[in-house]
């Protein structure tokens, strides 16, 4: 059985993160204090603490044909929850990528898209016709 994930992060600013986190991604709170928030994101344990304007640096690596923001993490989804996303973010959504399929034709095919939350932080949902393909080399 699949174990889910804990992943702490610095933030800049706790309310503001829990906004976005809980009304456009839908996660629930869990435990918090004042410098902290445990929140429920798709089953796995993500923690933000307060830590004034220090975040992480980013970057860009050339993937397929889009700069894929670095560092980022997300959920891959269902095919059915990334379309709910979609929708659920809407036209008025700023994407840093659109949604969009890469690596069309091979077994590594996926639909994905990324946001940016309030700290800076890149969150990509992907999602794969088949989940056995998630971690299908490429074939020559």
């Amino acid at each position: 059985m699949l174990r889910p994930f804990h992943l702490a992060l610095p933030c800049r600013d706790i309310e503001e993160t829990e906004h976005f986190y809980c009304d456009k991604l839908g996660c629930l709170v869990g435990r918090r204090d004042v410098t902290w928030i445990d929140l429920d994101l798709f089953g796995h344990q993500l923690v933000f603490h307060l830590c004034g304007g220090d975040v992480l640096p980013q970057y860009f690596n050339p993937v397929d044909r889009h700069q894929v923001p670095l560092p980022h993490f997300g959920i891959i989804l269902t095919p059915h929850q990334f379309d709910q996303l979609v929708s659920k973010f809407g036209a008025a959504t700023e994407y840093v990528i659109a949604p969009d399929v890469r690596f069309a034709g091979t077994v590594g095919e996926q639909k994905t898209l990324f946001v940016e939350d309030p700290n800076g932080y890149a969150l990509e949902f992907k999602s794969f016709q088949d989940d056995r393909f998630i971690f299908e080399p490429f074939r020559e």
